[in-house]
């Protein structure tokens, strides 16, 4: 009875080992679909021990699960919605660790003329002025806030659009799906374009304009509000992710022979 009692303890013992070292982090659906979590969280757990849980959502639900505390940090992608998190008192603050730019894709036929545009909003521009598909994420994530925020610095609004505008309130992988499937044009990350496998007649139109740039940054949960929150863990994995290590990982992730991200941080 007594090796058995041991043997159960032992058996607790290894299971809350297992689990004592996890943590939650919301992280957008673009970074999840760009692969580098698959490249990343191997190494966190090998360096750390650390077993990072992803929830893989929109930037505008990720910051709602960080004010709720039901993650301990997030790493999104929408600077404006980041500072009013941290105006909040939601977060302790935020870090930048890398960035990519968002591209404008289309139909390699380019009926509305995108890869002639001379900049950001003129290629809206001319989307909207032929009325061709346009596929828009339509979730209230970071790549949604910014595909509005370039309609409006192009002087339109899709609450006036036809039913050529398609706003799916999806991922950006399923967004994408949708544009390769109605042959039609979308904003996207490069890195989810780049790792995009069912690219159908699409092709890459634009983008080099600097209001496209995409900053990710990492802002871990205000413990003064959510008392749960796993601090010692989300400073170690901050530590991780702005480490020469991570900063090797990061530039030297590549989908045929071309980078998807740039790392940033500042020590």
């Amino acid at each position: 009875m007594k090796h058995m009692l041991l043997g159960a303890l032992a058996a607790v013992a290894m299971v809350t080992a297992a689990f004592a070292d996890e943590m939650k982090m919301a992280v957008t659906t673009s970074f999840h679909n760009s692969g580098l979590a698959e490249v990343l969280l191997p190494e966190i757990k090998a360096d750390l021990g650390l077993e990072v849980q992803l929830l893989v959502v929109g930037t505008g639900q990720a910051i709602r699960l960080g004010e709720a505390g039901d993650v301990d940090a997030i790493l999104v992608h929408s600077k404006k919605a980041e500072e009013a998190f941290l105006a909040g008192g939601n977060g302790t603050h935020r870090r930048e660790i890398m960035y990519n730019d968002f591209v404008f894709v289309g139909p390699k036929a380019d009926p509305a003329g995108v890869a002639e545009a001379g900049s950001a909003a003129d290629a809206l521009q001319k989307v909207a002025a032929s009325q061709a598909a346009f596929v828009s994420r339509g979730d209230d994530s970071g790549t949604h806030k910014k595909e509005l925020s370039l309609w409006k610095s192009a002087d339109l609004s899709p609450e006036g659009f036809g039913d050529w505008y398609n706003a799916v309130g999806a991922g950006m992988g399923a967004a994408l799906n949708t544009a390769a499937g109605m042959n039609g044009y979308i904003m996207s990350d490069r890195a989810s374009w780049l790792n995009f496998a069912n690219k159908g007649d699409l092709a890459l139109l634009y983008s080099g304009d600097p209001v496209l740039f995409n900053q990710y940054a990492y802002l871990p949960v205000n413990p003064e509000k959510h008392p749960h929150v796993k601090t010692d863990l989300v400073a170690e994995l901050e530590n991780w992710l702005v480490s020469d290590k991570a900063k090797d990982l990061i530039n030297s992730y590549q989908i045929n022979g071309e980078a998807l991200f740039v790392f940033n941080a500042k020590p």
